[in-house]
């Protein structure tokens, strides 16, 4: 039966940690999936959260630590010591542990690393800490399986048993030489199906995809989509195998860039959460809107300049927000399309031809839009100059923000800027801008004002 989060069970578990009864939690709590109890953990305030992590086991609850919000998580760990901290990250694998250190304060990361008892462990995180967090190797965990090419079958099984203790999941066996070079992978099946007595060098598959401990974490999301894997190893500049990365890792990374891409477009300028203070939410909005205030300050400052036709030419007024509106909708639809293409690299060729082809469909939409509004207005106000000016105008601008909302994200892209910025605020406000005035300047023209 699947695990349901009730508000009983909540009131029942607090109940228990009132009065620290272990032996009823344990009856609760210990036969729950790490991720059950990342549920719980989160429900339950910080100083109840610790309290229950240092009750159960920490196999059990240092996965479920992996599985908390990085903000519940940096409340739940200020109520745990050093010694405490360091028997959770025991048990978790390289790639875990130093995400969870590498949120804690430098001196208490010190202290954290200090307490774990495992060399070899502390060694591999110490070194991990190192990496960018963006990197593969910030990405990659060091448990993996890996055999050497002199072996043979027989001693490739026998180091294979071992190795696998301490990693959760076999994907790959990677052979290397006996300085660590990674040279291939071996196939389960081959490995089954021959001679105890025969030498990995004579069955093992040269062909292996890699990346390199200082490849970007984009890069190495396409790669692994590209070619459909499940783990990729890792290696430096003399191939040396490093570590892997598993498609759960890439998974995180890729939902952590798309919240942080949704959030831009949406005018959002940081990484903030539902649950964050009015002031750091504030900071993170802040500064797009002023943006925004800029913008219809200078769209007002445009119409002042034309005050003059406006109040001789009220109906050109009246559909000033209709091209307004369109002229950010048009570039937003252009930026995103092109931001989406960028983000899984499948925009091919030069800026120019994408312009043209952008131009093209901004055309194409343009005149079908245009000639639905010229009815509208020579019908509503039956008046076909005023329709031929304004359907004209939107034809215009419905082109010039169908360029701006393609050539900005190219733009920002080849200068090395997220191009994610294109897709909000900024394309919306400069379209208002440019919108209104090719509005009124080609209004001005056809009406001979």
């Amino acid at each position: 039966m699947q695990f349901q989060l009730t508000s009983n069970l909540i009131d029942q578990i607090q109940a228990h940690v009132a009065v620290q009864d272990e032996v009823a939690l344990k009856e609760l709590l210990t036969d729950l999936h790490h991720a059950d109890i990342a549920e719980i953990l989160d429900e339950v305030d910080a100083d109840e959260a610790a309290y229950l992590v240092l009750l159960l086991d920490s196999e059990q609850t240092s996965e479920a630590l992996m599985e908390l919000d990085e903000d519940v998580r940096e409340k739940l760990l200020e109520n745990l010591t050093p010694a405490e901290i360091a028997d959770e990250v025991e048990e978790m694998d390289t790639d875990d542990a130093v995400d969870m250190i590498g949120e804690l304060d430098d001196d208490i990361q010190l202290a954290v690393i200090n307490q774990i008892e495992d060399e070899e462990h502390r060694a591999d995180i110490r070194e991990m800490l190192q990496y960018d967090e963006n990197s593969a190797g910030g990405l990659m965990a060091k448990e993996l399986i890996k055999v050497k090419e002199t072996w043979t079958v027989a001693g490739c099984v026998r180091e294979m048993r071992r190795q696998a203790e301490e990693v959760t999941r076999v994907h790959s066996i990677y052979v290397v030489t006996k300085e660590n070079e990674l040279i291939g992978r071996l196939s389960l099946k081959d490995l089954l199906t021959s001679d105890t007595r025969t030498k990995i060098s004579e069955i093992y598959i040269p062909k292996v995809d890699s990346v390199n401990v200082n490849d970007p974490a984009e890069d190495v999301a396409k790669v692994m989509q590209k070619y459909d894997l499940e783990a990729i190893p890792v290696v430096d500049d003399k191939r040396v195998l490093q570590g892997r990365i598993t498609i759960d890792d890439i998974v995180d990374f890729i939902k952590e860039e798309a919240e942080k891409d949704y959030q831009m477009a949406a005018g959002i300028s940081q990484d903030v959460e539902a649950d964050d203070s009015i002031l750091q939410l504030t900071r993170a909005r802040l500064p797009w809107l002023f943006l925004g205030l800029l913008g219809g300050v200078g769209a007002a400052a445009i119409m002042g300049g034309f005050e003059e036709v406006l109040n001789d030419h009220v109906i050109l007024l009246l559909f000033t927000p209709l091209i307004a509106a369109m002229a950010g909708n048009v570039g937003v639809q252009s930026s995103a399309i092109i931001v989406q293409g960028l983000a899984n690299d499948d925009v091919k060729g030069s800026i120019g031809n994408r312009l043209i082809k952008e131009m093209l469909l901004a055309m194409l939409n343009g005149a079908a839009l245009a000639i639905v509004l010229f009815f509208y207005v020579w019908i509503s106000e039956s008046a076909v100059d005023y329709a031929t000016s304004i359907s004209i105008s939107l034809f215009v601008v419905i082109i010039v923000a169908g360029i701006i909302g393609t050539f900005i994200p190219l733009f920002l892209h080849k200068r090395g800027i997220d191009p994610a910025i294109a897709t909000g605020p900024f394309i919306t406000t400069s379209n208002d801008i440019f919108g209104i005035l090719i509005y009124l300047y080609i209004a001005k023209l056809i009406l001979g004002i």
